[in-house]
């Protein structure tokens, strides 16, 4: 996606070209955790252990960390109908083998370029969304994202439930998730091929294939690493972990050589721009408090609660529906009163739930349990659609698609972490509790509490950040202006002296 668009931002409504992304997004993101309930059936189906089992979740998981580095440049090279065909056409490929797999190997294959889809997917439509509406009208829309980022993986699990209930004879069950997924897909395809216009020109660039390397092995060996935490080889685990972050750590080095050029794969320039870190982290620790909690309720629903796996589904779905259905009133919120008059109170919700969580018991109440995930989900909501329109949108215009590209690695990211800190803590607690001799029931029932303090700890970082963030985005104007002129100066400019740069630069940058 380019810098300088020749079109004017929309004020007052949501444009088309957002309505069509959301919609695919909505369906990429449904069949992102479609399959958490049909890993019983695929061990029966294919004969392989439930650690086998779980890779077409993690195979998914490493496949967005690998490639959405590499989609800021991507996003900038072609057009947007491009970029929409591209990664919807690779999502039905990778549907229909997935459908068909005739062995586990080949579902991981189809599992895999699914991802490679919905990769491209969440970055084109922030990057988009960001460049043809108006920043007064930013909220309103980016409050329809949440709507379908957060209800669809809220339902994806109640759909295959319900999904995988259906007994053919011809046909797995399991394989009924991908045929149902199919005409969905082709129809929003479709719909989006003929509805969906051009924004602004690609700009030509070189891909630096080296960079594509280090963030394919770096960011997909880190999240390789952090789930493989989840298997109890802490060594090996910690070795793999230590290795992806020193490849991440070339990476970005080579990056900012590569800026000097104008070529980087991920412009780390971003980082400079003081709302856009803040928000960044606020958001990877809020993911990652959100990621641990929807690993531990399901266990401790289905695990010490007896529940089943649509029941658990059920039972959560009322928080993911809340959340995403109140993301275009907190939206117009945003619009209206700014965004610290809904992060601070969204922040100090996810941190009261999830403290409320560490009170589990073996007989608390449902209602109490319902309760606290939709307080967690509700309190998510406030935060995440403010905090990404002031992240992004402190961004100059020209930087829209890295700042994005960045933000959904880090995503992925903070949920591998999120859940190999849960899982560990939780595990190694039980363990030792076992050990000491107390019963296995109440020793994984204390993990679990100690798991969630550990989730709620961290969201008191989300408060704090909370804190920090401006009420409006320092760049009001869509990335034209001071702020603009400021980081390429700075930047792009090898001969002005520093103390120059840091007589004017901070408070431009910084917001």
């Amino acid at each position: 996606m380019p810098a300088d668009l020749g079109s004017k931002p929309t004020k007052g409504r949501t444009p088309p070209v957002v309505r069509v992304l959301v919609l695919a997004t909505f369906v990429v993101i449904l069949n992102e955790t479609i399959m958490i309930n049909a890993i019983p059936r695929l061990m029966t189906s294919f004969h392989v252990t439930e650690l086998a089992a779980q890779w077409v979740s993690t195979a998914f998981m490493l496949t967005m960390a690998a490639i959405i580095p590499t989609t800021g440049w991507f996003l900038q090279r072609v057009t947007t109908r491009q970029a929409y065909a591209t990664a919807m056409g690779v999502f039905i490929a990778g549907t229909i083998i997935s459908a068909l797999a005739p062995t586990f190997a080949v579902l991981l294959i189809g599992r895999v370029i699914q991802a490679g889809g919905t990769a491209v997917m969440m970055p084109l439509l922030m990057t988009t969304l960001m460049t043809v509406v108006a920043e007064s009208d930013r909220g309103r829309v980016m409050g329809n994202v949440t709507l379908a980022i957060s209800v669809a993986p809220a339902m994806g699990p109640v759909i295959s439930g319900l999904i995988l209930q259906i007994n053919l004879s011809v046909i797995d069950s399991w394989r009924l998730l991908f045929v149902v997924m199919l005409p969905i897909a082709g129809i929003v395809t479709w719909l989006g091929l003929r509805e969906l216009k051009n924004v602004g020109e690609p700009q030509p660039s070189v891909l630096d294939l080296p960079s594509v390397a280090l963030a394919a092995l770096g960011f997909g060996g880190l999240v390789y690493g952090l789930s493989e935490f989840a298997g109890g080889d802490y060594l090996i685990a910690s070795l793999i972990v230590a290795g992806g972050v020193a490849l991440i750590a070339i990476f970005a080095v080579r990056q900012l050589f590569l800026q000097r050029d104008g070529s980087p794969l991920l412009d780390l320039r971003v980082l400079l721009v003081g709302t856009y870190t803040k928000s960044l982290v606020l958001m990877s620790i809020a993911f990652l408090a959100m990621m641990g909690s929807m690993i531990l309720l399901p266990l401790y629903l289905q695990n010490l609660r007896g529940l089943s796996a649509l029941e658990t589904g059920l039972l959560v779905m009322p928080g993911g529906l809340a959340m995403g259905l109140l993301g275009p009133t907190v939206g117009k919120l945003f619009d209206r009163f700014g965004g610290r008059a809904l992060v601070i109170p969204g922040s100090i919700g996810i941190a009261a739930s999830l403290f409320g969580f560490t009170q589990i018991s073996l007989t608390m109440p449902y209602w109490i349990l319902l309760a606290l995930h939709i307080l967690l989900m509700v309190s998510l909501a406030a935060a995440f659609t403010p905090v990404f329109t002031l992240g992004l949108g402190a961004l100059p215009m020209n930087l829209y698609s890295h700042g994005s590209s960045m933000l959904g690695t880090l995503q992925q990211v903070a949920a591998a972490f999120g859940t190999a800190l849960v899982v560990t803590v939780m595990s190694a607690h039980t363990k030792s509790l076992i050990a000491d001799g107390v019963g296995r029931e109440i020793a994984t029932l204390d993990g679990m509490k100690l798991a969630f303090l550990v989730s709620a700890v961290l969201a008191l970082i989300v408060v704090a950040m909370a804190v920090l963030l401006p009420n409006r985005s320092a760049n009001p104007h869509g990335g034209h202006g001071a702020m603009d002129d400021a980081i390429e100066v700075v930047l792009d400019d090898p001969a002005r002296p520093t103390d120059s740069a840091e007589d004017d630069t901070p408070q431009l940058i910084k917001g």
